[in-house]
């Protein structure tokens, strides 16, 4: 890692303010969350927050809504019927999560108002957004539909009422933003890796936890570091901001559902003793690596997600687990498979309606490819639902 740390953009004032920080800490150095939460969502220069592109072809990384729109009315598909399993209520709030640029709601609005036009009227659509940057795109292109008289807002999580939400909260690819604590497994011991620094660059020190939290995690998801033997300096990560998000979430929604998409594992996968090196990794400019301390402010910092860990602290808080499945398979029992075979049984009119549909042949193969984005981890969590309300069209295979 140190060899890169000699890069000209490292020296930008995020850079500075970090070191500052470790360098005003009494033992001199920071947890990899402070320093993850820092790099990603420092108020003027973190990598959410900075105006510059990140998502789609001019940026870091791509999402399934930037690939095709079908991503997004396929997920409309079972928000629709979430809404009638819960009886069709006058009042459905869909909360989305960490939206972006704003393209999967407004791929999820479009179908709704064209295909379930009684479910569009009953919404109620609120965003919650950490980054700045990602709230002035969205408001533009949602824009039409304020105009439209569609009750959407942006709001945060704090200002949401308990047990106020009849709906679903859902998100794509916004757990793995979470800053993270980084551990290692040393001399038998679970020690944590903190962010310090030498001569004005950043170095990694290994010391006591900074919080019990870290080794009641590993408990509360069934892992226990000493049998099977995991080898000496085994690192990985632990996320205890999805374990308060989550319980979080709980805390608001009344009734209703839980739909949680992104890249991750189960617990005994995350943290399987061949994954010696955990799974952070870093994305800039649509190439991926895993120095962290690179780039600071100008790349995306990622860790997978513990699929795990969010249903067992859902069900500590009031939530079922209603289901947990791969994005291809859910994708494919919303109707994914029924758009691809509808491409090849109609003709092309023309060599532009052709090249259209080989383009959009191509991106449903992308959603539902098991070794990319259809190895996706899709969980549904519930709360106050009826055996009948937890029948999913989109956790039902074959």
């Amino acid at each position: 890692m140190q060899e890169t740390q000699d890069l000209s953009n490292q020296r930008g004032s995020l850079y500075h303010f970090i070191l500052q920080q470790i360098r005003e800490r009494p033992a001199q150095r920071i947890t990899f969350a402070e320093y993850m939460d820092w790099a990603l969502y420092h108020p003027r220069s973190g990598y959410y927050v900075r105006t510059r592109d990140k998502i789609g072809a001019k940026g870091d990384f791509f999402t399934s809504p930037h690939l095709t729109m079908d991503f997004g009315e396929l997920v409309a598909e079972q928000l629709a019927q979430m809404w009638q399993l819960l009886g069709q209520p006058t009042s459905f709030t869909l909360v989305e999560m960490g939206a972006g640029q704003g393209l999967l709601a407004s791929d999820v609005l479009s179908y709704l108002q064209r295909r379930y036009p009684d479910c569009f009227a009953s919404l109620h659509y609120l965003i919650i957004e950490k980054a700045a940057a990602h709230v002035t795109e969205q408001r533009p292109r949602l824009q039409h539909w304020l105009e439209r008289g569609l009750n959407l807002e942006w709001t945060t999580l704090e200002e949401i009422p308990p047990n106020s939400i009849t709906g679903c909260f859902f998100s794509n690819e916004l757990v793995d933003a979470f800053p993270v604590h980084c551990v290692t497994w040393v001399d038998g011991q679970l020690r944590e890796i903190y962010v310090s620094e030498q001569d004005g660059q950043f170095t990694e020190a290994i010391a006591d936890l900074s919080t019990p939290k870290l080794a009641e995690y590993f408990d509360q998801v069934g892992i226990q570091f000493s049998d099977p033997p995991y080898c000496n300096g085994y690192r990985t990560e632990v996320n205890l901001a999805a374990t308060d998000w989550i319980k979080t979430v709980a805390e608001k929604l009344d009734r209703g559902y839980v739909l949680t998409i992104d890249y991750g594992y189960t617990a005994a996968k995350y943290y399987s003793p061949s994954r010696s090196e955990g799974t952070l990794q870093c994305y800039f400019q649509h190439r991926h690596h895993n120095d962290p301390y690179i780039y600071v402010g100008d790349q995306d910092i990622t860790a997978h997600v513990n699929f795990t860990a969010l249903q067992h602290y859902g069900e500590n808080a009031g939530l079922e687990t209603v289901g947990f499945t791969q994005q291809g398979l859910f994708l494919m029992a919303l109707g994914l498979g029924d758009r691809l075979a509808q491409l090849t049984q109609t003709e092309a009119t023309d060599i532009q309606d052709l090249q259209n549909r080989l383009q959009q042949r191509e991106a449903l193969h992308q959603l539902m490819n098991p070794m990319g984005l259809g190895g996706f981890g899709v969980l549904v969590q519930g709360k106050q639902l009826t055996r009948k309300e937890t029948e999913l069209k989109g956790l039902i295979q074959g």
